[in-house]
């Protein structure tokens, strides 16, 4: 009886030999840790696009019923006079006043920035700005103790509270606006229109560009209370980056 070989058992082509559990594990995290920048990258590319899209204002002053405008406090010389920005804000924020007075309506003027009974804060400074523009003084209030834009808010927003105003109008720098509004209806619990102090006609792509970028990681800075958590330091230097 012949006897013949049995038939070869067929073997798996060649794999790659299994990985070492720490192995497994820092590859996951690493491209958990891309898949996360890439989420953020775009998230925060978005954010960019929504601060320059707000640059040109959103209130209709056609439209009735605006009961504050609110002017986002700036930097004041260190003579007291108005910084340009402050300047620029206060100033469209008189003429959007007038415009709307002619249209019949009678709304206020709430400056912020800094404490009212500091003669040389934002809001004490556009105070006077304002009244040389001719808004009678007793159409104007001083939001108090604001140092940063979401501290300005909060008192705009409370002044607002108090006396059952509830449409308002953010009047700040373009690429200011997003933010500004941001902050409010964090502060308030409702929305506002915002209108533009200028335009961007005088900026570089680059400078735009940047200023885009300043905004959107301000937010997300505010968002994980960045700001709030480190206090007082905290507020020294968000005056510092946004001025």
């Amino acid at each position: 009886m012949s006897t013949f070989p049995s038939t070869p058992t067929a073997q798996p082509a060649d794999s790659p030999p299994a990985l070492h559990p720490k192995r497994r594990f820092l590859r996951a995290t690493f491209l958990g840790a891309g898949l996360a920048g890439v989420v953020l990258a775009v998230y925060f590319g978005w954010l960019m696009w929504r601060v320059d899209r707000a640059q040109t204002g959103s209130l209709d002053v056609t439209t009735d019923g605006v009961e504050a405008i609110v002017v986002l406090g700036a930097q004041v010389r260190a003579d007291g006079t108005p910084g340009p920005d402050l300047r620029s804000r206060t100033w469209w924020a008189v003429r959007l006043y007038h415009d709307l007075v002619a249209q019949g309506q009678s709304p206020i003027l709430i400056t912020t920035g800094g404490n009212p009974e500091n003669a040389g804060s934002a809001s004490a400074v556009a105070a006077r700005l304002a009244q040389a523009g001719d808004v009678p003084a007793q159409r104007i209030f001083q939001a108090q103790g604001g140092q940063t834009t979401a501290e300005d808010m909060i008192s705009a927003a409370q002044i607002m509270q108090e006396r059952g105003w509830e449409r308002a109008v953010l009047v700040s720098h373009p690429l200011h606006l997003y933010r500004s509004l941001w902050h409010f209806q964090r502060a308030s619990g409702r929305s506002a229109e915002t209108y533009a102090a200028g335009s961007l006609r005088t900026l570089s792509l680059q400078r735009r560009l940047q200023l885009d970028a300043r905004e959107a990681a301000g937010i997300l800075w505010a968002a994980v209370g960045g700001w709030e958590r480190m206090a007082g330091l905290g507020r020294w230097l968000e005056r510092i980056v946004y001025g």
